[in-house]
């Protein structure tokens, strides 16, 4: 099944209000961002790390990176390093590479969203591909994730 499917099957299921929209081809959070028509900081990019606790999903404003330093600080952990594009095909093998939701709970994976994003009223991020984009309110994405809120992110100025 794609993940679109079961991203929106889950999102209907719980009662969630959203929208679902397509772009033109996009494979950066910025290129998604300005597709979209909305801020860069309320595009949500997933970041998926491997600890000696397994794989995790760190989950950040496009407009920001991930301080894997300070992510592994947070985390309590003796080591962390960004997942390799074998791994993310082999955890996310219906989602194109670089475009998997921010919903760690469909993958059993956990997830960590920086503070910058949590503060965001509404959020959006892809669903699967690097066409597909899902908005929803922050509140609901927090009810249904049920994230931790760490502060792991620095911003990052305009390219």
């Amino acid at each position: 099944m794609p993940i679109l499917t079961k991203l929106r099957e889950f999102l209907d299921r719980n009662k969630t209000e959203y929208t679902h929209t397509v772009h033109p081809l996009a494979y950066t959070a910025r290129e998604v961002a300005s597709s979209e028509h909305v801020p860069v900081r309320e595009i949500a990019k997933t970041v998926i790390f491997l600890s000696e606790n397994g794989y995790g999903m760190a989950v950040l404003t496009a407009d920001s990176v991930v301080d894997l330093e300070q992510l592994r600080q947070d985390l309590g952990l003796a080591r962390l390093r960004l997942a390799t594009e074998a791994e993310l095909s082999g955890l996310f093998p219906a989602c194109e590479l670089g475009a998997m939701p921010p919903f760690g709970n469909l993958f059993e994976l956990p997830v960590y969203v920086d503070g910058r994003l949590a503060g965001q009223e509404t959020i959006a991020f892809n669903a699967g591909t690097h066409r597909d984009v899902i908005h929803m309110r922050f509140r609901d994405f927090d009810r249904l994730v049920n994230p931790a809120i760490v502060t792991f992110a620095r911003r990052v100025a305009a390219a």
